[in-house]
């Protein structure tokens, strides 16, 4: 039987954790008369603020400073780590014994327990729940209580990324008693360093900071999410100093943030791709000569070349900061050749008709759909785009009511599996897997690479279904993401994750 045990890391970082709260915890202890508030402008808004009901990375952002998971992923290391819970063994390949901190409390003033965290898997994995994160949580046959803080998880199967599943924000545990009573979607409960305050839809959410938090509470008093439709908008607040910062810097804005004076920078290659989407329910999508000559009209190195620096190449979907990632994978698949696009366009009658390519109106996507258009326009497709805001537009992928759209995943848990099955196997087509893809060889890969505990063998065979994928072309990459922070000299502390998150608690301002 394998234990690993995470008290005495765990008693480190409280340390750790007191020792720089009571240092510089406070208005008055970080920078005299700054006031430890903190404005971040967002483009969207968020589609809601329940991790249960929520599967994007603008309502992450909130929910990341409101809510806690079992377990997290170190940034640095890449290693899984605990965080509300304590330690966890495996007496057997099927079965996980996780006990939990002790004397947590939500922000309700609640307690934190293995109940708590029974109630919000079992309501996670409901169907009649229809989370669009459900997939994360399917390998689970049953989760029974053994104590106040002990918990009794059983698979499905040998599940070797159920630690990666239970760090990722969608799996973070709710307050139940909130839950019951009340709407998380619109007041949100969790043990995080930060507490809900208000949401005015369209405008701005605010947050205060839990001063019960069980780590010690956080040095901001108060952090305002604002919503800030235009990111040039974004920007000359950032500059004027109306927003302390932003993330996500568009590729042509770039230059623009770097010449602020007041700004401090951060970049770092990390785990979203960006792909182009073919709904495969619908004709002629589902053609794979459709795919190939789409594949072979977008020059996407011509593509990264213009996201200075904020964009890697490769035809591979499961990308270099993943698990699973193989550099030999990226030659597989289809490079640009408008004149084999053309030849397929032409055989095939492709360009009679016109196609919608659907897009959310954020800047990087809209840059993705205009330099699409033109290149499939030049092989000889009439492309029209049609763009939607960002809660619109999540729907409308969900449900299928799109030809081809782009698409992303912020890869949450650096997994490979929790990549491809979320996005492409046949149980999401009516959920997380938005271009409805079904391919029984495909599945059977992607089932082997979590139903086993031997990581070199789900590597593998991680290798093998993203191979299989890229070749068959539902989704061909456009690029895989760098995550980009500005923010005002005056912020102290902030870091982005190579999942592009990031989390306030130990933000302050001098």
């Amino acid at each position: 039987m394998k234990k690993i045990v995470f008290a005495m890391m765990a008693l480190m970082l409280l340390v750790a954790a007191g020792c720089s709260n009571s240092s510089s915890g406070g208005s008055s202890s970080n920078g005299g008369n700054v006031p430890q508030e903190l404005t971040y402008a967002t483009t969207s808004d968020v589609a809601g603020l329940s991790p249960i009901l929520t599967n994007d990375s603008v309502s992450a952002a909130v929910n990341d400073q409101v809510y806690e998971t079992l377990f997290k992923r170190n940034s640095e290391t890449m290693e899984i780590e605990p965080l509300l819970a304590e330690s966890y063994e495996n007496p057997d390949d099927l079965t996980w014994i996780i006990k939990l901190k002790e004397g947590i409390k939500f922000q309700d003033g609640t307690d934190f327990n293995a109940e708590a965290v029974k109630y919000t898997f079992d309501k996670f994995r409901d169907p009649a729940t229809a989370a669009p994160r459900a997939s994360l949580l399917e390998p689970i046959e049953s989760i029974n209580v053994q104590d106040e803080y002990t918990l009794e998880i059983k698979t499905k199967y040998a599940y070797g990324a159920l630690l990666a599943a239970l760090s990722h924000s969608n799996a973070a545990i709710v307050s139940p008693e909130a839950d019951k009573n009340g709407d998380l979607m619109k007041n949100p409960v969790g043990t995080g360093p930060f507490k809900f305050v208000s949401w005015t839809p369209g405008e701005s959410i605010v947050l205060e900071k839990y001063p019960d938090y069980w780590q010690g509470e956080a040095k901001l008093d108060k952090v305002t999410f604002k919503v800030v439709p235009e990111v040039t908008t974004a920007i000359s607040m950032l500059q004027a100093g109306d927003v302390q910062f932003i993330d996500a810097i568009p590729t042509e804005q770039l230059s623009r943030v770097e010449g602020l004076k007041n700004v401090e920078i951060q970049k770092e290659e990390g785990t979203p791709v960006y792909w182009f989407g073919f709904n495969m329910q619908k004709e002629p999508m589902n053609n794979l000569e459709f795919r190939q000559a789409v594949a072979y009209a977008l020059n996407r190195d011509a593509y990264v070349k213009q996201l200075n620096g904020l964009g890697v190449a490769g035809n591979s979907v499961i990308g270099p900061k993943v698990f699973g990632y193989d550099e030999a994978s990226n030659d597989v698949g289809y490079e640009y050749n408008l004149e084999k696009s053309k030849e397929l366009v032409e055989k095939n009658g492709f360009g009679d008709k016109e196609y919608t390519l659907l897009v959310a109106n954020r800047a990087n996507y809209m840059k993705m759909a205009e330099i699409s258009q033109s290149q499939l326009q030049e092989a000889g497709f009439k492309i029209k785009i049609e763009s939607m805001e960002w809660a619109t537009y999540l729907d409308t992928t969900r449900t299928g009511d799109y030809e081809m759209s782009f698409l992303s995943w912020s890869n949450s848990t650096a997994d490979g599996s929790e990549l491809l099955y979320p996005n492409f196997h046949s149980d999401n087509v009516e959920s997380s897997n938005k271009v409805k893809y079904s391919n029984e060889e495909f599945d059977k890969l992607v089932e082997e690479s979590r139903e086993n505990v031997d990581q070199d063998v789900r590597a593998a065979k991680l290798k093998e279904a993203n191979e299989f994928l890229v070749k068959d072309a539902p989704a061909i990459v456009m690029n895989h993401g760098v995550v980009t922070l500005a923010y005002d000299k005056s912020v102290k502390g902030l870091e982005i994750d190579p999942t592009g998150s990031w989390s306030l608690y130990k933000v302050y301002r001098e």
